[in-house]
C-alpha cells in the first residue's frame, strides 16, 4: 500500500498548521500500592487462608492461568502463586489464558508470556500452550462453552488476572476472573462464542458462561489482583468459587474507584505516544482516552480528534485499536502485522477497533492533521486544547497545550498541578516528536 509521502499534497496543506506551546502537568490520584516486594508474601497469606489452602492438595496437577496484558508485576504474582503450590506439595503448570490474541497459536501465546518475564526457566514449572479446547455445555444465555484442553484435565485450576473495567462494554463483571475463563481459557474458540452476539450481550454472556466453567471444569478458586491510578498493584485477593461472580462484581466497583482519568476532561486533541496490547486490549483504554470501538460503553476524555504515534514492542504488531484513532504515522502503520491483528477483530467481530486511519509521514503532521481537521472550535495555539500522554497506563505526568496553563495555575482541575511553563514542542529533522513528557 502506498501511504501519503512526506512533502507531497497532504504535507503542503499541513505546513502552514501552527502547533500550540505546551507545558508538563502532574495528576494526582489516591495511591494505594502493594510494593513488589511485598507481593509473594501477601499472595501467600491469601491462599494460606480457608478455604483455598484446604483446595490445594500434596499431589495435585494444577493448572495456573496467565494472560496477554501488561499487568503489573505479572511474573511476580504468578510466580508466587506457583511457589504456594509447590510448597503444598502439588505440581503447577501454567496455561496461556488469551482467547485468540499471540495470532490464535500456542507459539504466539507461548512469545507474549516470555515477553513478560514468564518463562518456564523463570516460574519454575512448565508452561503448556495448546489451542486445543474440550466442550463443556452451553451457557443459561445460549452459546457453546468451550475451554483449554490442559487445563480442563488438571487437577485444579487456579485463575490468576486482573481485575477491571472493560474497554467496550458495562455490566455486572467486566474485565476479571470470569471472562478470563470464558475469554482466556476459552481459548479462540471460545472467545469467538463469547463475542458471537456482538458487545451488546457480552456483558450477558460471560458471566452465564462463567458459571459452566464453576459447575463443569476443576475451579479451585481465582486471585486476582486490581490496580491503582499508576498502573501498580494495589489490591490482591483469592476469591472462593461458589460466591465468585458476586465478589468480583464486588471488587469491579473498587477496581472503578482506582482508575486514573484526564482530569482536564475536555480537549480537542489527543496526542498518545504510544498504543499497544500492554496498555490495554484495544491498544489504549477507552476508560482513559473516551476512544471507543462500540456503543455499549462511554467515559473518559471527551475529544473531538485523536492521533496514535507508535506501537509498543510488546505488541508484537498487534495494533489493535488504530481504528480508534483519526490519524496514525507511518511508523506506526509500518509495525502493523495483520497476522497477529486480525484474529482478534474475527473473533471479538468488533472491526472498528483494527480498521486503519489516515496515515501520515510525521509526528509533527500527525498533530497539525488533527488540529487542521477539528470542527468548531479556535484552531489559534494560545486557543486550541492539546492534550499528550505517553500511553493510557501511565498518566500521572501529562502534558497539556498553553489553553490551559492559566486554569491549571489557578486551581480550577483539582489535582493537577503545572510542573513547567509552555514552550514549543520539538522535532528532528525527520518529523519525529523528541520532547519528552
Amino acid at each position: 500500500m502506498k501511504i501519503t509521502s512526506r512533502g507531497g499534497v497532504v504535507s503542503q496543506l499541513l505546513a502552514d498548521v501552527p502547533l500550540p506551546r505546551m507545558f508538563r502537568a502532574s495528576q494526582t490520584f489516591p495511591r494505594p500500592v502493594l510494593p513488589p516486594e511485598s507481593i509473594p508474601g501477601v499472595v501467600n497469606e491469601e491462599l494460606s487462608r480457608e478455604p483455598f489452602v484446604s483446595k490445594v492438595q500434596p499431589g495435585m496437577r494444577i493448572a495456573i492461568t496467565a494472560g496477554s496484558r501488561g499487568v503489573a508485576n505479572v511474573d511476580i504474582i504468578t510466580r508466587a502463586v506457583v511457589d504456594f503450590c509447590k510448597r503444598r506439595g502439588a505440581h503447577p503448570f501454567i496455561v496461556p489464558a488469551m482467547g485468540s490474541h499471540g495470532g490464535a497459536t500456542a507459539e504466539g501465546q507461548l512469545a507474549i508470556l516470555n515477553g513478560y518475564g514468564i518463562t518456564e526457566e523463570a516460574m519454575g514449572c512448565p508452561i503448556i500452550s495448546s489451542m486445543e479446547t474440550v466442550y463443556l455445555g452451553q451457557s443459561e444465555s445460549g452459546r457453546p462453552v468451550y475451554m483449554d484442553k490442559q487445563a480442563y484435565e488438571a487437577d485444579g485450576i487456579i485463575i490468576s488476572c486482573r481485575l477491571k473495567p472493560h474497554n467496550a462494554f458495562r455490566g455486572k463483571v467486566e474485565s476479571g476472573p470470569c471472562k478470563m475463563m470464558a475469554v482466556g481459557l476459552g481459548k479462540q474458540k471460545g472467545a469467538e462464542n463469547v463475542h458471537a452476539d456482538g458487545m451488546g450481550r457480552i456483558a450477558q454472556h460471560i458471566p452465564s458462561m462463567a458459571r459452566v466453567f464453576l459447575e463443569k471444569a476443576p475451579i479451585l478458586f481465582a486471585i486476582p489482583c486490581i490496580e491503582n491510578a499508576y498502573d501498580e498493584t494495589c489490591r490482591i485477593v483469592a476469591l472462593d468459587t461458589p460466591n465468585l461472580i458476586e465478589e468480583e462484581a464486588r471488587w469491579l466497583k473498587f477496581a472503578f474507584a482506582n482508575m486514573p482519568s484526564i482530569l482536564v476532561k475536555e480537549a480537542d486533541v489527543l496526542v498518545v505516544d504510544e498504543i499497544g496490547k500492554n496498555y490495554s486490549g484495544t491498544g489504549v483504554d477507552p476508560n482513559i482516552a473516551g476512544t471507543f470501538s462500540t456503543e455499549y460503553a462511554h467515559g473518559g476524555l471527551k475529544v473531538q480528534r485523536t492521533c496514535f504515534l507508535d506501537l509498543s514492542e510488546a505488541s508484537h504488531g498487534n495494533s489493535l485499536g488504530i481504528g480508534l484513532a483519526n490519524c496514525i504515522t507511518a511508523r506506526l502503520f509500518d509495525k502493523i502485522d495483520m497476522d497477529a491483528m486480525y484474529p482478534n477483530i474475527v473473533t471479538n467481530t468488533v472491526f472498528k477497533s483494527g480498521m486503519i486511519p489516515f496515515v501520515v509521514p510525521t509526528d509533527k503532521e500527525a498533530v497539525q492533521l488533527c488540529i487542521r481537521t477539528t470542527n468548531g472550535v479556535d484552531r489559534a495555539p494560545d486557543k486550541v486544547r492539546v492534550v499528550r500522554i505517553p500511553n493510557t497506563s501511565h498518566i500521572g505526568t501529562i502534558m497539556l497545550s498553553e489553553s490551559y496553563y492559566e486554569d491549571v495555575v489557578a486551581g480550577k482541575y483539582p489535582n493537577v498541578k503545572a510542573l513547567d511553563q509552555p514552550a514549543p514542542l520539538e522535532f528532528d529533522e525527520e518529523g519525529a516528536l523528541i520532547t519528552k513528557i
